[in-house]
Parts: C-alpha cells; sequence; structure tokens
C-alpha cells in the first residue's frame, strides 16, 4: 500500500486573507500551567521542579478560519436554507462519514488563464481518460494552482467550475468534489467583472450555491495531486474534523493505492 498525502499545511508564515496566528507555549511554561490549572480545578499543587528538567508539554494555540488549508465545506456553508430535505442544511459534524472514504477520479482542469469550465469541459475530460463516474466516486480537480500555495497568487488565479459542471458531478452520484485550488469557483475578480460587464447574478459563486439546490461537499486546497500516478485506481480518505455546527471542517486528505 501507498499513501499520498494530498493536503495543504496550515502554517502561520504563509501569505493568507485571513492570517494564521500560532502560539506555543514552551514545555518549561506547560508545566507551569498545569500546575495552576491543577489548583485552580481540582484543588491539587503540584510542584513543576519535580518534572525532568522542570517541563511538561507543550502546547499550541491557533487561531484560524475552518477554510484555512484542506478543509471540507458542508451544506451549510453554502446559505442558511436548502431546497432539499426538511430545508435545513447539514453542519459538517452531521455529515454520513462513507462519503469521505472511496474510489477517486483525477480530472485536470487547468486553464491559461483564470476562470471556470463547464460541464462540456468535464465529459471530454472524462472522455479522454476512459471514465464513466460512478455513485460515491470522489472527483478531484487538478487545476496546477497548488503551486502557488502560500502566496496571494494563490488566491486570485486559478480554475473554477460553473454551475453546470457541479450539476452535471452530483447527476452522475458524485458526493465529494475536490479542487486543488482555492475555492471551487472562479476567482472573486473573474466572478465580479463577469457580473459587472453583464449584470448576470447567475456568475457569483455558482459552484457554492448549487448546494442550496443539492446537498454535496467540497474539498478546497488540496496538494500534490500530480503525484497520482494514473487518473483512477487510487482511494481518497478525507474525514472533515467533528466541529459542531460549523461549516466546514479542516481535514487530512490522502489518496491511498494499491501495491
Amino acid at each position: 500500500m501507498r499513501i499520498i498525502d494530498l493536503s495543504t499545511p496550515i502554517d502561520a508564515a504563509g501569505w493568507e486573507p485571513e492570517p494564521v496566528e500560532h502560539h506555543v507555549l514552551s514545555a518549561a511554561d506547560g508545566a507551569k500551567h498545569m500546575s495552576a490549572e491543577m489548583l485552580e480545578h481540582f484543588g491539587l499543587e503540584f510542584d513543576p521542579a519535580v518534572l525532568p528538567d522542570g517541563e511538561l508539554l507543550t502546547i499550541d494555540t491557533l487561531t484560524l478560519t475552518t477554510h484555512t488549508g484542506t478543509h471540507i465545506d458542508a451544506p451549510s456553508h453554502y446559505g442558511s436554507t436548502a431546497r432539499y430535505g426538511d430545508g435545513r442544511p447539514r453542519h459538517v459534524h452531521e455529515l454520513p462519514l462513507e462519503w469521505f472514504h472511496g474510489p477517486g477520479v483525477l480530472l485536470d482542469i487547468g486553464t491559461p488563464e483564470p476562470g471556470a469550465v463547464d460541464a462540456g469541459r468535464l465529459r471530454r475530460e472524462l472522455d479522454r481518460i476512459g471514465h464513466r463516474l460512478a455513485p460515491g466516486e470522489i472527483v478531484l480537480l487538478r487545476t496546477g494552482a497548488s503551486r502557488l500555495a502560500g502566496t496571494p497568487e494563490y488566491f486570485s488565479r486559478f480554475t473554477g467550475l460553473d454551475g453546470s459542471a457541479v450539476h452535471f458531478l452530483l447527476d452522475q452520484g458524485v458526493r465529494v468534489i475536490g479542487t486543488d485550488a482555492f475555492s471551487l469557483d472562479a476567482p472573486f475578480r473573474t466572478m465580479l467583472e463577469g457580473y459587472r460587464e453583464t449584470g448576470d447574478r447567475g456568475l457569483l459563486w455558482p459552484a457554492h450555491f448549487v448546494g442550496r439546490e443539492r446537498e454535496y461537499c467540497q474539498i478546497e486546497r488540496l496538494a500534490h495531486l500530480e503525484e497520482l500516478p494514473a487518473p483512477t485506481g487510487f482511494t481518497v480518505s478525507c474525514f472533515p474534523v467533528k466541529i459542531v455546527g460549523a461549516g466546514a471542517g479542516w481535514a487530512r486528505a490522502v489518496a491511498v493505492l494499491p501495491d
């Protein structure tokens, strides 16, 4: 068995629109912290000096959004109501685990300029690799954007999907769509310029807004898709962190290949 890491790291040193704050409590300070916590919450006195080198454990505290690094967008991220089921979109902690473990399909959809591709482009790519999608497969979109991760350009130069492309994948029984780009939609500038030129509101976040009509999830900010040796023949595991009431959860996405 071979495992390929498909995840982008959460790195406070990388460029983010909403910067990551990462504070580390040293092992020595961790000992003092634990001593104070034990006294406050349990009434127990504890002298950190009895520990080897006066150290206990480090503690990391991070401030970041659930959309930092590789993550799963849940249906509740797309809006407060849904036009399916009981009208309440599910949060990330409520989603079936089986959605996030299944056969993977890799599609190359990169374009020279930022924008979005349609259902026809996906059909042509599937014809090229000779694959027919099946329910439960996890589709991964390779745009080439991951090479820009950690830079401002990562958030403005990538290829997304339009509404027809998302509907096409869902029609085939796909529940989870992944991308190595910042978003499954086109970059902000591309969408806004298109709207200003045409007045067509359908150009604004169409991939995400399909999620108000039909239940599905996105994996955004994948990495290392170029290491997959073939477009099929691998399994994707991308379980989201179980954050109650959240519209997204971080994920350690991997591809598992047979020997």
